[in-house]
Formats: C-alpha cells, structure tokens, sequence
C-alpha cells in the first residue's frame, strides 16, 4: 500500500511550516550546504593523494551522488505529502528507518556546523589575532542562529546571497584559469602538460583513484537538501524534483571542472594538504592578492554551510518530532512559523561539539568528527533501499504517478548500492578511513538502539 502524508501525535495546522521560499532560495540553499570549505581547502588532500586524476574519483563520487538524487526525485513526484527525504526512507523500508535516517541526518549536520564555525573562526582570527577561535565560533553560530530564528524568508535570502557570492566565485575561477591553461593569459602557453608531466596522470596508480572516492564523496553530498527546504517553497513536488537533479549535476560540473583547472594550471605534487589548491593557483597565474581573496571566498561559503547547516538539523528535528520520533514541543512554531525549539536545540548541541574542539580535540572532537565521516552513505543505502520497494508497489498499483524514474532500475539502484557498499569496503581496508567507518557504525547501532527504546516506551 502507497504512503499518503505523515503525521505525527500532536501535529496540527497549527504547526504547519510556511510557504516563504522561492525556488531561487530552494536552489541556493541546497549550494550553500554542499559547497563550503570540502571543496575550497579540503580537495587539496585529494589532489596530492591522487594526483591529477583525482578527477576521475570526483567525477566517480559525483555520479554515485546523481544516481541516488535521481531516486529521490523520483520519489518527491510520485509521494505528494512525502516530501522530506528522511520519509522516503519510513514510507519504504518501515518506521525504524525512518527514525535513524533523520535522527543520523541530524547528527552529521550538527558536527558539520561546529566544523564549519571552526573553520570560519580560524580565517577571522588570523585577520584579528587577538581573539581565541572558540570566542568566534560562538559569536558565528550565535548570528546564524539569530539570523534562522527570524524568519525562513530571511534565511532564505541570506543563504541565497551567501551562496550566490560562492557560485559566481567558482565560475570567475574557472574561467581564470581555463584562459591560463588553454595559454591565452599564459606566457609559456598552454599548461594541459601538468596532467601528465609530473609521474603521470595516476601516480598513486589506479586503485588510489577508486579509493579517492572515500575521501571525495563526502564533500559531495547534500543536494537531498532541497527536499528538506520544498515542505516550505511555493513551487509544487515536481518542479523540486527536477531541481533536485539540476542542482546535483550542476555541482558536479563545478566540483569536477575546478579540479581539472588546478592540476592543469600547477603542478599537483606542489599543492600542500590543508592550504587552498584554488588560491595556490591564483598565485602561480599572478594574481595578487590571491590568499586574500580565496580567505575571504572560503568565509563566505563556511558562513554559508553554517547557515544552512542551522537550517537542516532544525527541519530534520522538526520531522523527527512530526513522526512521533523526537519531543513534540520541536513542532510549535512561532508566529513566523519557524521551530525555534529545533533550532535552539541544534544550536545548543553544535555549542557542545565546539566546546569539545576546545576541551578535547585528540578524544571527543576527533570522535565527533570520525564518527560523522560514513553516515552519508548508511543514509543514502537506505534511500536507495526504500526506493526499490516504493517503485516496485507504484508500478504495481499506480504507475502513472512515476513521472520521473529512476535510471535503468531495478539495475541502475543496485548498480548505485554497490558503488556505495564498496566505498564503504575501501574504508575499511584503509587505515586512515577505518576509524572513521567503525565510529559511524557505532553511531548507527545507537539510533538503532534508541528506536528499540521508542518502541518499548510506546508499547508500554
């Protein structure tokens, strides 16, 4: 039997969400949580891991990522009502996915946010030295969460700018640096031989490009966002479910044409692990100033994860608390219909993972961190699961419903399974992503456990 709208005790019209945002704001806020500090600083560990076919493992993550957009694409059109992605998960496999799917989404973006606040401080402070990073990161955090307490129009119109300014950055970029390899702007002429000039194209060898897609895939995530923001758009289940993989592809392009930019531009075994591959870049071209300006960009897409990063876990604790699965004051809204319990809580929790930045870094933080770093794809996996039983109930009974379909399924969907299931295999090989799979597990086995616990208590 098909799924009709989820409601959860004590949910009303009174709780009902407001309409505010546009489908521009939609898309922004799904660029704002993907492109942040991953892509700007992060992809410099993969380039000289990789080396210049690092490419490949982006454009191999990427397409992993599409593939399950596309499934919840599928899924928003042909569920009207069901619109959150974490209740594609419930209305497929059953409640008990429901629960850890969204009480997992909120977990990773809670760490998320107290590592972007971290990030974002460290800019600041080296710009204003006489502030420590944990007085920064609460004053970010503090703004951004004043900023998503006001109302979801303003959020969405600071996310929509915040993101804008990102964009618009990586395009500039790519342009830039095209005109340099291609040899227009270049004194020397084109520069596509740094692709294959310094050990060859994969000097790490071929396997290191299909273990790179455990590092790449997690800057990657994200586009499932836009499900998240639709139950507040104007615009209807199907224009999101198109926008959902335009966004994906959109990203995509970005993530792999910047990468490809670099390595041809400079050399890959001159990029440095934890400094800007995209600012070493402006540097070798001779732009001045270019530690400046890739500073200033990366604040500006930290601040932007940050702020979408407040945004989520609060609708992601808002339908927790909708379904019966987290306390029901998360559902009250204020007159501006935002749930400022879920967003306080959310704050209140991020405040905890940074105090642990600063209390613990080598045993708590780490952890936070490690343990964040798998939840992805356990998330997706079940996705891709719900929407193996969904599809096969609306062929079945209602196929006119399925006017977006999941490539080439059932096989394309196991084909999608599989590329997960062996990214998390190449985890556990590796002994540096290891511990960050077996923390994410037993993160995992906890939300299990607290759903046993849910159950006991409602049967009692």
């Amino acid at each position: 039997m098909l799924p009709g709208p989820i409601d959860g005790a004590g949910f009303s019209d009174a709780n009902e969400l407001g309409r505010t945002l546009k489908s521009r704001h939609v898309s922004m806020i799904t660029f704002g949580g993907i492109i942040g500090a991953g892509l700007f600083v992060g992809s410099s560990t993969a380039i000289g891991t990789i080396g210049p076919a690092a490419v490949i493992s982006y454009a191999m993550a990427g397409f992993l990522v599409m593939l399950v957009m596309r499934m919840i694409s599928e899924m928003a059109v042909a569920l009207p009502g069901v619109q959150t992605f974490p209740d594609f998960a419930r209305a497929g496999v059953g409640n008990w996915a429901g629960f850890v799917v969204g009480w997992l989404y909120w977990y990773f973006w809670v760490v998320v946010i107290a590592i972007e606040a971290i990030a974002g401080a460290k800019i600041i402070c080296g710009w204003f030295p006489q502030f420590e990073i944990w007085q920064v990161g609460v004053v970010l955090m503090a703004v951004l969460t004043g900023v998503n307490l006001l109302s979801t129009r303003s959020f969405g119109e600071f996310e929509f700018w915040f993101a804008s300014i990102k964009v618009a950055s990586i395009l500039v970029f790519i342009v830039l640096t095209g005109a340099f390899a291609f040899g227009i702007t270049s004194p020397a002429g084109p520069t596509f031989g740094n692709l294959t000039a310094h050990g060859g194209f994969a000097p790490a060898g071929i396997t290191a490009i299909f273990a790179g897609v455990t590092t790449t895939i997690f800057s990657l995530c994200g586009a499932e966002i836009a499900t998240l923001a639709a139950a507040e758009s104007d615009a209807g289940a199907k224009a999101i479910g198109r926008l959902t993989i335009s966004v994906s592809v959109r990203i995509l392009v970005f993530f792999v044409l910047s990468i490809l930019m670099i390595v041809s531009v400079v050399p890959w075994n001159e990029i440095e692990a934890g400094v800007s591959p995209f600012a070493h870049a402006l540097r070798a071209m001779g732009y001045p100033g270019a530690d400046l300006i890739m500073n200033a960009i990366v604040l500006v897409a930290v601040l932007s994860c940050l702020n979408s990063g407040i945004y989520i876990t609060s609708r992601a604790m808002f339908g927790l608390a909708r379904n019966g699965d987290a306390p029901q004051y998360c559902v009250q809204l204020n007159r501006s219909k935002v749930p400022v319990c879920a967003i306080l809580i959310a704050s209140l929790f991020s405040y905890g993972a940074l105090a642990a930045s600063i209390l613990s870094p080598d045993r708590v933080f780490n952890f936070l961190v490690n343990s964040s770093g798998a939840i992805m794809l356990f998330i997706y996996l079940l996705i891709a699961l719900a929407q193996l039983r969904l599809r096969a109930d609306l062929e079945a009974s209602a196929p006119d419903r399925l006017q977006v379909r999941m490539w080439l399924y059932p096989y394309g969907t196991y084909a999608t399974m599989a590329g997960m299931l062996g990214v998390l295999g190449l985890m556990a090989l590796s002994p540096t992503h290891s511990i960050e799979l077996w923390a994410s597990v037993l993160v995992a086995a906890i939300c299990l456990a607290g759903y046993g616990a849910r159950v006991r208590f409602a049967a009692s």
